[in-house]
């Protein structure tokens, strides 16, 4: 709820137009949260400051004893503060490349890796397919970790798909073997997490919760002794695993204390998830963020993969996503996950600094 007073004849609602404010009224610039447009009206000229609660007790009484000269003054360093806050807040975060993003399997991973640095990420989530691909092509990993390190970036996540969840007591084992296997590639790199997504399971019946925390569990300990985290990741599309409820139930059950999430914004809609329950994440149980954004159109259920557009070119409320997670302590890494295929018909430099572009600009529009 905003706080005015007839002093400014500003009108301060959620939602400021001409049309929706009192009659003789003026919107209020959006110079920041309320908490800014607070302090910037109770700040003077001569430095006396007036206390919140003494603005929301009487905002007449404190308004006409600071003066007009005063406001005005004040809202013009109100302007100021927020840039400044946005600014800083950048640093926040870690900005990484998911190189799906520029189609990365038809790039050598050398220049999945030459592409993240130039356009200016501090990180890279790399695809184990690709890792293997180099490998198989007698690549050493000790050369690609020399080179990650070289060029001043880090391997965040990693994107595998082993069977971990299913049924089947056969597959699963194997799945768990792959999943061991991947994660010694990854720590080989340097990296320290994975993402653990329910492959094998998007399409079968539903499985039981309890179940799959005891399989999650499983997995944990199994990335424990390979010192990289299996990030329990929510696909939107799938039969399971596919809601926010069902993240949080499973890496609660799971009662291990390196169980984390990964979240992405197109599956939280995808799967119909409310993004008012994102503050209840936990930040210190989540270390990445897939960003990325998706139109009006088409309707969710039938969404699709491709369909997938920059942060800030879509109809999702990522300022309030990012605002409620940092609310909850997350101050990790935000990796541009896209499949688009119109922007793979594009030079993959020019996607991924016009991704790290969108990215930081919809960050800064969160503070």
């Amino acid at each position: 709820m905003g706080m005015t007073s007839k002093l400014d004849l500003r009108c301060d609602r959620q939602n400021d137009t001409k049309d929706n404010c009192p009659t003789g009224w003026k919107p209020m610039p959006r110079v920041g949260n309320l908490s800014h447009r607070l302090e910037a009206y109770a700040t003077c000229s001569n430095d006396k400051k007036v206390s919140r609660r003494s603005m929301i007790a009487g905002p007449v009484v404190a308004s006409s004893s600071i003066g007009v000269g005063c406001l005005l003054s004040a809202m013009a360093n109100a302007e100021e503060a927020p840039q400044g806050i946005a600014a800083e807040g950048l640093s926040t975060y870690r900005y990484c490349l998911n190189t799906s993003t520029i189609h990365g399997e038809k790039l050598p991973i050398r220049q999945q890796l030459k592409i993240a640095a130039e356009a200016g990420y501090d990180s890279i989530e790399l695809w184990v397919r690709d890792i293997e691909k180099f490998v198989a092509e007698g690549g050493k990993l000790t050369d690609l970790a020399k080179e990650l390190s070289d060029l001043g970036m880090t391997l965040d996540s990693a994107i595998a798909f082993g069977k971990w969840i299913v049924n089947d007591p056969v597959e699963r084992a194997a799945g768990l073997e792959q999943c061991r296997r991947d994660m010694d590639l990854v720590r080989t790199l340097g990296g320290k997490r994975m993402a653990a997504p329910p492959a094998g399971a998007s399409q079968e019946h539903k499985l039981d919760l309890n179940e799959v925390a005891q399989r999650y569990r499983a997995l944990l300990e199994i990335g424990k002794g390979c010192e990289v985290i299996p990030q329990l990741e929510l696909w939107g599309f799938s039969l399971n695993l596919s809601t926010l409820a069902e993240v949080l139930f499973v890496a609660a059950a799971a009662d291990h204390p390196d169980a984390c999430l990964l979240l992405d914004v197109y599956h939280l809609y995808k799967g119909g998830s409310d993004f008012r329950n994102i503050g209840l994440v936990p930040g210190a149980n989540m270390h990445c963020l897939h960003m990325n954004d998706y139109p009006a159109t088409p309707d969710r259920p039938v969404i699709a993969d491709k369909d997938r557009v920059y942060p800030g070119d879509g109809i999702a409320p990522i300022a309030d996503i990012l605002r409620s997670l940092r609310r909850s302590g997350f101050a990790g890494t935000l990796s541009l996950e896209l499949f688009n295929p119109n922007y793979w018909q594009e030079p993959p430099e020019l996607v991924a600094r016009t991704g790290l572009e969108k990215m930081k600009r919809a960050v800064e529009k969160s503070f």
